[in-house]
């Protein structure tokens, strides 16, 4: 074995998986060209075998579930082309399809990289150095309009091919690979109701390709397409401030009916697209007919529920309309699964619908989590445009119903959703944290989020609670996709409301409130002004009750319970010296512990509390001054009063946010779902605030 031949290969092949990444970045990029996670780019070359160090051709190909605009080396499956060639030879049939993904696992070079998709064959079968496969919109709306091939024909000459539908796999890449060598001309292809696929002899040539069919549709529709597919205007968009109102008036709502059977986070999509579509006489219609691209209605479902009345219907009227449109929806998707289900196929994955249209006020679209919730949006965005398009020079018609089944209730499917990670104690839930942009709030906020909880950071400071919403969101794709912030001062009756609107536009509800914000004025009796007293209560006791008032609300409207925890303290039982405000206005908040929890059982509402003591280090209550006059009290140096505090206590240790933190969690996790009312000491052992 030739050591320099084998650096050269290596650093080809290392030329050749850049090359395929940058392209696959440019590509995935510009959301004209693929939707997000959708399409899968390839590239084919020559590495050193890892045992015998000679040369072999592989596939370089997005392996499943990447996105083309992020993809990383590690997101590739790696595979050789001799063993994937060889398998046309063992091909049982396309009733025994399926069989072959499992093969890929066979052939993969070396550790294999990402696991395969179901496109692979596609990738490895075309004779092409490098294949691209997306789902632009305006390629789609020829793959979907009723003359496709006709259409395809006229569009692209005989530089493009019609593909008649087939669900991916092993015989698609057949499929194309036979078109492709019966049409020497050919640059790619359409895929009839799905996509297009575009290959070439060198990177450069292969994204050229693709991008001059897409930009080819985009200018054929532009140029003959009618104006006005979607028909007359027949509603009217409310105006923004108006609109937004009504949504976050709606949201909890309707997520609360698209929980029925499995929780979910909500997004909200109000964009010139989505409104112009709802706005006209075609779209109960269309949206019935349901969307025909297997990556859109993977996550949208087959069709959309489409709310029935104008947008100045009274809101009574409408949440009264939906739940009877919704329980419709339910057993339609029912019978849809009854009319296809065979022996085989995986049991009913829920009933509800993922995608809602509400004419003048846009979309709600839900999932496992805000990322899921928000790509099921924009997946419809690019349905409608799709529609849009198709209609335009023809009529849309999407794949049968009886083949979005397959693909939806695919067992390929189902085993990718089996090797998903198991959900977090907290996903799906919409956590409300008040303070939180320092000490305890900060850390409650951080260890909901870690739990899989969507995070509200609410706090008076708006820039902190943007600073830990940006930490908290800094591994997602999106910030916002687990975290915002909003600034709210709690004594204004006005500001948490419109916090909380916030946080339902953003996540669709709210499903855990940590009241913690507070302050401390640490004054004897008679130094004690009303100023210092009213201020204390106001931001504790009235704040909390404002907040839990506000927030009870929407998870009334919901209907799926929630969780309210007091972040209160052993001074709300340990009567401590020059003390008098804050101790009763926490044992204020103490007791609207109790009361909440009698008030609100009935909804499912659990109200507990948790009792710290002490929290000095990174608290901002205690760096506002609190903590020199405690020190003072004490008669201890500023410094040492979180020493001094753990001292006293039974178990000698020092309280930190992230221990109230830990009690929130405790209190609001799976394990004490039958735990309401209760307040938990979090000081290390204080006997005189021990609970009696």
């Amino acid at each position: 074995m030739d050591a320099n031949n084998t650096d050269t290969d290596t650093d080809n092949a290392d030329y050749t998986v850049n090359e395929l990444l940058e392209r696959s970045h440019r590509l995935g990029a510009d959301p004209r060209n693929t939707n997000f996670a959708g399409g899968n780019t390839s590239a084919k070359g020559a590495a050193p075998d890892p045992v015998t160090g000679e040369e072999v051709e592989l596939l370089w190909v997005k392996g499943s579930g990447g996105d083309l605009g992020t993809l990383k080396a590690s997101g590739l499956a790696v595979l050789r082309l001799d063993r994937l060639r060889a398998l046309k030879g063992v091909y049982p049939g396309v009733e025994r399809e399926d069989e072959m993904v499992a093969a890929f696992d066979y052939c993969l070079h070396g550790k294999g990289g990402a696991a395969p998709s179901i496109d692979t064959a596609m990738h490895a079968l075309v004779e092409a150095g490098h294949v691209d496969h997306l789902h632009p919109d305006a390629g789609i709306a020829i793959a979907t309009a009723a003359d496709g091939e006709e259409l395809t024909g006229r569009v692209f000459g005989d530089r493009v091919v019609w593909v008649p539908w087939r669900r991916p796999g092993f015989q698609l890449g057949l499929d194309i690979a036979a078109i492709k060598e019966a049409s020497p001309q050919a640059i790619g292809c359409v895929l009839g109701g799905h996509g297009i696929t575009a290959w070439g002899s060198t990177s450069q040539e292969c994204e050229e390709r693709s991008l001059e069919i897409i930009r080819t549709a985009e200018a054929y529709l532009a140029e003959h397409g009618r104006p006005d597919p979607f028909g007359a205007v027949i509603h009217e968009s409310l105006g923004q401030d108006e609109r937004h109102e009504r949504a976050a008036a709606l949201f909890p709502l309707i997520r609360g009916l698209a929980s029925t059977d499995v929780r979910v986070v909500g997004h909200y999509t109000d964009t010139p697209e989505v409104l112009d579509f709802v706005a006209r006489a075609e779209h109960p219609r269309l949206a019935a007919l349901g969307t025909s691209c297997p990556d859109h209605f993977l996550r949208t479902k087959v069709a959309p529920l489409v709310l029935d009345l104008p947008p100045d219907a009274p809101l009574e009227r409408v949440a009264e309309r939906l739940r009877v449109l919704h329980t419709a929806y339910r057993a339609e998707y029912t019978a849809y699964y009854d009319r296809h289900a065979t022996p085989d196929s995986p049991p009913m994955r829920g009933a509800d619908p993922a995608i809602v249209l509400v004419p003048g006020v846009g979309m709600f679209s839900f999932g496992k989590d805000k990322q899921t919730a928000r790509v099921a949006g924009e997946f419809y965005v690019n349905a409608i445009n799709v529609m849009r398009g198709a209609e335009s020079v023809s009529s849309y018609a999407p794949i049968p119903e009886s083949e979005k089944f397959r693909i939806e209730y695919w067992e390929l499917e189902e085993a990718k959703l089996r090797r998903m990670p198991k959900a977090k104690p907290l996903a799906t839930r919409v956590a409300l944290v008040t303070g939180g942009g320092s000490g305890i709030g900060a850390a409650t906020a951080r260890r909901l989020a870690a739990e899989g909880a969507c995070v509200i950071v609410a706090d008076r400071d708006l820039g902190a609670a943007e600073k830990v919403a940006a930490e908290i969101g800094a591994a997602a794709y999106r910030v916002a996709d687990v975290a915002v912030a909003v600034g709210v001062d709690v004594t204004s009756e006005e500001q948490i409301a419109a916090a909380v609107r916030a946080g339902v536009l953003a996540f669709g509800g709210v499903d855990l409130v940590v009241n913690n914000a507070g302050l401390s004025l640490s004054r004897a009796l008679l130094e004690t002004t009303l100023a210092d007293w009213d201020l204390q209560h106001d931001v504790m006791a009235r704040g909390s009750f404002l907040v839990s008032r506000e927030t009870a609300k929407v998870m009334i409207d919901q209907a799926m319970g929630g969780d309210i925890v007091y972040i209160s303290s052993k001074n709300a039982v340990f009567a401590g010296p020059n003390n008098v405000a804050y101790g009763a206005a926490k044992a204020d908040q103490a007791h609207q512990v109790r009361l909440l929890a009698a008030e609100l059982g009935a909804h499912g509402i659990r109200v507990n509390g948790i009792n710290p003591d002490g929290v000095v280090r990174g608290s901002g209550i205690f760096a506002s001054g609190w903590g020199a006059n405690r020190a003072a009290v004490y008669g201890v140096e500023e410094e040492k009063l979180g020493e001094f505090y753990a001292q006293r206590t039974l178990l000698k240790r020092e309280v930190l946010p992230e221990h109230v933190a830990n009690a929130v969690f405790a209190l609001t996790g799976s394990d004490l779902t039958h735990t309401t009312g209760l307040h938990i000491p979090v000081d290390a052992g204080v006997a005189a605030a021990f609970l009696r």
